[in-house]
């Protein structure tokens, strides 16, 4: 195990390590050493690690060892944010923001992110199985047609794979768009719209100023300005970055896309450390969105899913191929019901 990023973690409550265990597992977080300040202090040597974190329920029950730990130069001290509220609640969800916030700031950025290397490999390894047939009931857009139903596709590490399996199952010309929001280093987002589209019907688009968004197009959010798309389906960016911790932020881009589309906007949340999205998914259900994810058991990293299962705002889970499946039955549904294509000429 590496001591470039773990931690000791000094909890006298047993609930308190347990979630503190999570969070670290969720965002990669190594632990040299989890346990309360007596089982610390039996240790016949401390345990190599780059910070030490204090989760105690009052610090001045335990005076000899905070001076101890204060006295140690070989590493920084860093306390908790407080007891952890109850899992599933967005209270829990910024607990952890909170702590991840606190160990970046020691650490440096502990999101693993896709790199040339993952993204070659991905381009020449992945296998392209049978595309699913368009449906029956489901009329091809054109060309030209603005997107009115959108799918905000959100993922971190091992989303690729995943967003590329998903999106070559699916047929072109579908009476949709998607808006694709990846956790990757801005330097490889050219790379990664090109491996997407390798094996694929649907068009990656960049997210430039004004553009509309038409059915057929995966619009690549970028990673560090904020987006949104007006009621034309036009994109409209701000000069400033992402609110919260990652970039894009797959919160704030549900956020916004769900005030000016309301239902007509879903999500589905792939593989992924961390847990962005959580706070997003909620207020999209609200505004009348369906939230899916993948399957936490298919996802390279099953964080990201997991934290959105936690809300209780899911109404899908499954493997790539199973929710492009399921993509294609909704759209069949919503046709036969409402008797008209899902997008508008422009």
């Amino acid at each position: 195990m590496s001591t470039d990023s773990a931690v000791i973690v000094i909890a006298d409550d047993v609930l308190q390590r347990h979630r503190l265990q999570q969070t670290l597992d969720k965002h990669g977080v190594p632990v040299a050493f989890m346990g309360d300040p007596q089982r610390f202090a039996a240790l016949d040597k401390s345990p190599e690690a780059a910070l030490c974190l204090i989760a105690l329920a009052d610090e001045q029950e335990y005076p000899e060892l905070i001076e101890t730990l204060l006295a140690a130069d070989d590493r920084p001290l860093l306390f908790g944010p407080g007891a952890a509220p109850e899992p599933g609640h967005q209270e829990y969800v910024r607990w952890e923001r909170r702590l991840f916030a606190k160990l970046e700031d020691q650490l440096g950025s502990l999101e693993p992110l896709e790199n040339q290397n993952s993204l070659d490999a991905l381009a020449s390894e992945l296998e392209t199985r049978d595309r699913l047939p368009m449906p029956t009931w489901v009329a091809p857009a054109g060309e030209d047609e603005t997107a009115r139903e959108l799918w905000v596709l959100g993922a971190s590490l091992g989303g690729p794979a995943a967003v590329k399996a998903f999106l070559d199952a699916l047929p072109g010309r579908l009476p949709i768009a998607f808006v694709y929001a990846q956790h990757i280093d801005a330097h490889f987002s050219g790379v990664l719209s090109r491996v997407l589209t390798r094996d694929s019907e649907w068009s990656v688009v960049t997210a430039e100023p004004g553009r509309r968004l038409r059915c057929g197009d995966v619009l690549q959010v970028p990673v560090d300005q904020e987006l949104w798309l007006d009621e034309e389906a036009r994109v409209q960016l701000r000069d400033s970055p992402w609110t919260g911790p990652y970039g894009p932020s797959i919160d704030q881009l549900m956020a916004n896309l769900a005030r000016v589309h309301g239902g007509y906007c879903h999500s589905i949340l792939f593989s992924g450390m961390g847990n962005d999205g959580a706070l997003g998914a909620p207020a999209l259900q609200q505004a009348g969105g369906d939230i899916w994810v993948q399957r936490p058991d298919t996802c390279a990293s099953p964080a990201m899913p997991e934290s959105i299962l936690a809300t209780g705002t899911t109404e899908f889970e499954g493997d790539p191929r199973e929710l492009a499946e399921r993509l294609l039955r909704v759209l069949s549904q919503r046709t036969l019901l409402s008797g008209r294509s899902q997008c508008h000429s422009a």
